[in-house]
């Protein structure tokens, strides 16, 4: 196992998976922890062993463009004046604008997730960057926002 392999695998430890895949448990849990890296990652590993031509690949991509927008949006807050970080708005604005496509293709809910409240606080988020000519980041720590973990495949 590499010591990547390894380290996400640390991120599922302890999740309940509700009957489900425990990296995509685990990436509710990790993203409402505001850990959006590491959701990133651990729905990355699920996506990637499935196949990008899986069922449902452009919906795990989009929950992984999602933590991603996120991941910018938290790194550009806690050092806007980096050279790197303030240049991040732009990104998370068009992550979150093709998680909303990628997302939004599956309707109003799949895998137990309901899709609307996604794709409505992934539009916000991307209006205020827009309306705000990416001058304005609208994440804050311990104010983002949370998905709520799908309960058990019927």
């Amino acid at each position: 196992m590499s010591v990547k392999a390894s380290r996400i695998s640390e991120l599922w430890e302890g999740v309940d998976a509700r009957g489900r895949d425990v990296r995509y448990a685990a990436y509710f849990v990790r993203f409402n922890l505001e850990e959006y890296y590491e959701a990133h990652d651990v729905l990355e590993s699920l996506w990637l062993e499935r196949g990008r031509k899986a069922e449902g690949a452009t919906f795990y991509q989009g929950l992984i463009q999602l933590a991603g927008a996120f991941v910018h949006l938290r790194k550009h807050f806690e050092d806007s004046s980096h050279r790197i970080h303030s240049q991040r708005l732009h990104p998370a604005c068009r992550l979150l604008a093709l998680a909303e496509k990628n997302v939004g293709a599956y309707g109003e809910e799949w895998e137990g997730l309901t899709l609307p409240p996604i794709l409505r606080f992934a539009g916000e988020v991307r209006l205020v960057l827009e309306k705000g000519d990416f001058k304005m980041n609208p994440w804050k720590p311990r104010c983002g926002p949370k998905l709520e973990l799908p309960k058990e495949p019927k």
